[in-house]
């Protein structure tokens, strides 16, 4: 019985979690361990692109696909963006992990911001297939995509 009641509580605590719209990359950590990334995490919620860019820095942690993705989400988001840093993080972290879901849909939007509609639309067609019942990744690139398309220009929403 105690199985029973620990798995529903599980199961009812995740639901909750997901239904607050935390985006992948941005929610905490589930595992047992801190987030080293948490204070990185702060700042880019507080759009601190300059202290997030230096958080990330501190912690250091290349080999992480979802450091690598909130580096290359900083650096386009920037006050001075820089498109040729985000991709080479972003393909950093599809490299560590190609289904990362956060770096598919930033990546996504990096290439509308460049006006290269294909592989905005290559990120969203792996996307796709990622998430079998949709996903916010997917709905969010499909919706730039689709706003690229009728402006025929990229939005500053991305």
């Amino acid at each position: 019985m105690k199985t029973i009641i620990t798995r529903l509580l599980t199961a009812g605590a995740l639901l909750l979690a997901m239904s607050h719209g935390f985006a992948a990359d941005f929610a905490p950590s589930t595992s047992a361990a801190p987030d080293k990334l948490a204070a990185a995490r702060a700042q880019i919620a507080a759009k601190n692109w300059p202290a997030a860019i230096t958080e990330l820095k501190r912690v250091n942690d290349t080999g992480n696909a979802d450091w690598n993705n909130l580096m290359g989400y900083s650096l386009r988001k920037g006050p001075a963006p820089d498109f040729a840093g985000a991709e080479k993080f972003y393909n950093e972290a599809l490299r560590i992990d190609p289904k990362h879901r956060g770096a598919l849909e930033y990546s996504g939007e990096l290439y509308l911001m460049t006006g290269d509609l294909a592989k905005a639309e290559q990120r969203l067609a792996t996307l796709d297939k990622l998430c079998t019942f949709g996903c916010e990744e997917y709905s969010e690139l499909k919706t730039a995509i689709a706003q690229y398309k009728v402006k025929g220009k990229v939005s500053s929403s991305y």
